[in-house]
């Protein structure tokens, strides 16, 4: 069973990219393992592509390559974090609007749809209160409402990341799961890897009864 991770560099993690069943220091490399640790009698195949920087743009355009190509029987995408902090960067100033941003996550979803035979499995992308990211938040949110409405219409399951860390947040500071509040340390990346476990856990199950 082939299970991709996409996304940004929250995926990414400084994986080594010279080999796609490198799961870096993220998410994935929790996921993974405790994936293969719940289904013992399954053979995986996790491919990690999740490239740092990345925009729902750079999806689209890695769309044959990095999607249909690899053809998985299940697909995670975490994207949207790098379309609103690239908007308040001095460096970038580069805008995707509520607008472009829905159209390239439904290009991508669609492609997916048609193109491949994937369960989809879409991560919310999430922000930690952090002083510095506090001017990001009303973006960040229509970028979010938009994650759900994509995920009522094309996600098989929905890990609502940006709630879970909140609610988690109220015992622990923000800072205990990711010092800027985007890239998660260590207790960050296992905290999404539980929850990964338990979204995609009914799809590997639907998958093992084809």
């Amino acid at each position: 069973m082939k299970i991709l991770f996409q996304g940004d560099s929250v995926t990414d993690a400084g994986r080594d990219r010279s080999n796609i069943h490198d799961m870096g220091e993220s998410y994935p490399k929790y996921a993974s393992a405790m994936i293969a640790d719940a289904f013992p009698d399954t053979e995986f195949e996790f491919v990690n592509l999740g490239i740092s920087g990345n925009r729902t743009e750079h999806l689209v355009q890695r769309l044959q390559s990095d999607f249909i190509d690899i053809q998985p029987d299940i697909v995670s995408i975490m994207i949207g974090i790098n379309d609103v902090w690239h908007h308040y960067m001095a460096d970038h100033g580069i805008e995707t609007t509520d607008e472009a941003f829905e159209q390239n996550y439904r290009t991508v979803l669609t492609a997916i749809k048609e193109k491949t035979h994937a369960k989809i499995l879409i991560i919310e992308p999430y922000l930690l209160y952090t002083p510095d990211k506090e001017i990001f938040r009303p973006e960040f949110d229509r970028k979010i409402a938009i994650v759900r409405k994509l995920a009522r219409e094309f996600a098989d399951r929905y890990l609502p990341t940006d709630g879970l860390f909140a609610a988690a947040s109220v015992l622990e500071p923000p800072t205990y799961y990711s010092p800027d509040g985007v890239h998660p340390n260590a207790e960050g990346a296992c905290f999404i890897g539980e929850r990964y476990l338990e979204a995609i856990t009914p799809l590997i199950e639907e998958l093992k009864e084809d």
